[in-house]
């Protein structure tokens, strides 16, 4: 114990680290979970990204600075970028069904920046057309007259085509889920016998692509705690070759933490599965700003038994907390992650405190976007695919009061929530990369291995040098330290 407080305080002296608490103003409070796998994912799908910023929106920082958004992300904790992937998002005369316009080619765009901040992918293909839940599993329109042997066949050719797009770009392909939300249907299949030959066709060009890309199946509802578990059984029944069990979990819908534990656990226990959510999110006020009704709002889904957390950037934050410490509790560290879903879907056209005609104005403008850019979640152009529901009730974000990012597009205090989950929210002592309350050589070891695979990292308390990056320049200024070398270098001890 006294050579640690000799070793902090000489490096104090010698490196001018110092401990520095978030301004006020900026902070949510936010216990520190302790994870039992030190991989523990904690992502984000931001699938719409490039359709927001072809509308105009962009993204900033706490220093309100604007900055691509995947560094945003990385900078404060996210690890991982799931990107949905639809097979053709367009109508006969190419105009986008919205939501992104989610093709191949988008996915590709994101994956590529993605990269450049060493996150890695969970690419979710729907084979799909257009948006695939419980209720909504349409074939994609080249598939609809194929036999079952046939559509298998493009299974594999439209999973493998698209992983080498992502790979040619630099994307790092982490994991890829075979479908989206698949819990009474698959590609347009809904007998437990074909859909299982789907499940084994996008599982198969996984393994052949490659075969350290984690398979993941996606269900949704787990309130239905007994159907859920029964899906493990089956899967295991039908020998589907996947390796990660998740679930979709919105506590205005889908029951307790305590339940969604248990329906983890049942596939981790059982059948030695890792397990995740890969959808969750929550209003931080229940105002909108966009023109468009959100699914969250003072009339709608805004009480239940489930609801423990004001709507608030704290209550958002502790919402994304719980559900991560819930899948924590798994056993056995098969606890794999928590997947924010479109946490940056933003106005696109701030309506907030306009007047009568003003307000108008900027729905009408807010409307044309969404139109020629699909930054909606469906646009008039849907119809042609699900006329029922999206060519119907087509408009903006539904989810713009679940983002961790304001109409401005400046990040809201809660996005922090990713880092103080494996930190902490107290002071940051710098040179403390991972977060253990000590400055030693497990810093450098963890900065080698964010540098080389993405391995999280403090990042603030990690930037030595304070560039803003967390390189081996970083490493080696602690490793100076440790051999009692002198450092001339300017320390930013700043780490707002």
């Amino acid at each position: 114990m006294k050579k640690l407080i000799a070793i902090l305080i000489s490096l104090t002296i010698v490196l001018g680290f110092s401990t520095t608490a978030f301004a006020s103003s900026e902070k949510v409070n936010i216990e520190k979970i302790e994870f039992k796998n030190p991989d523990f994912i904690k992502g984000m799908d931001i699938s719409s990204v490039i359709s927001l910023e072809n509308s105009g929106v962009s993204f900033k920082n706490f220093n309100n600075e604007k900055e691509d958004l995947l560094k945003i992300l990385s900078d404060n904790g996210v690890n991982c970028i799931r990107i949905r992937v639809w097979n053709n998002p367009f109508d006969k005369d190419g105009n986008g069904y919205g939501g992104g316009n989610n093709d191949i080619d988008i996915a590709v765009k994101i994956a590529e920046r993605a990269a450049k901040y060493k996150l890695k992918l969970l690419i979710d293909f729907h084979y799909s057309d257009f948006w695939a839940d419980p209720a909504k599993q349409k074939a994609p329109k080249e598939w609809e007259n194929l036999t079952l042997a046939q559509k298998t066949e493009k299974v594999k050719e439209f999973t493998k085509s698209s992983l080498e797009k992502i790979k040619a770009v630099g994307g790092e392909v982490a994991m890829v889920q075979i479908g989206n939300e698949t819990t009474n249907g698959i590609a347009g299949e809904y007998s437990k016998d074909n859909m299982a030959e789907i499940y084994k066709a996008g599982s198969s060009a996984v393994r052949e692509f490659n075969k350290d890309i984690k398979i993941a199946v996606h269900f949704t509802n787990p309130e239905n705690t007994e159907y859920i578990k029964s899906l493990a059984d089956y899967l295991n029944d039908y020998k589907i070759d996947y390796d990660v069990f998740s679930t979709s979990y919105y506590p205005y819908w889908h029951g307790s933490l305590s339940n969604l534990t248990e329906v983890l656990n049942y596939a981790a226990k059982n059948y030695g599965k890792y397990v995740m959510v890969t959808e969750t999110s929550y209003a931080n006020t229940l105002d909108d700003t966009d023109g468009h009704a959100n699914t969250v709002s003072q009339w709608s889904n805004c009480t239940g038994e489930n609801l423990l957390w004001d709507f608030s950037y704290q209550g958002q934050a502790d919402e994304l907390r719980a559900v991560m410490s819930a899948v924590n509790n798994v056993d056995n560290g098969k606890g794999l992650g928590v997947f924010y879903w479109e946490g940056a879907w933003i106005s696109v056209g701030d309506t907030t405190g306009l007047g009568v005609k003003a307000y108008s104005e900027r729905l009408e403008n807010n409307k044309k976007l969404w139109e020629e850019f699909g930054s909606g979640w469906a646009s008039s152009y849907s119809k042609e695919f699900d006329p029922d529901d999206a060519g119907k009730y087509f408009g903006g974000s539904a989810v713009d009061n679940q983002a961790f990012f304001g109409a401005d597009g400046k990040a809201l205090p809660s996005l922090r929530v990713f880092d103080f989950v494996s930190f902490g929210d107290g002071e940051i002592l710098l040179g403390d990369a991972d977060g253990n309350g000590k400055v030693n050589i497990l810093d450098t070891t963890v900065i080698q291995k964010h540098i080389s695979d993405g391995y999280s990292v403090n990042k603030k308390a990690a930037d030595i040098d304070g560039d803003k990056l967390v390189t081996i320049k970083d490493a080696t200024l602690i490793q100076k330290y440790r051999v009692k070398m002198k450092v001339d270098y300017p320390i930013n001890t700043d780490v707002n």
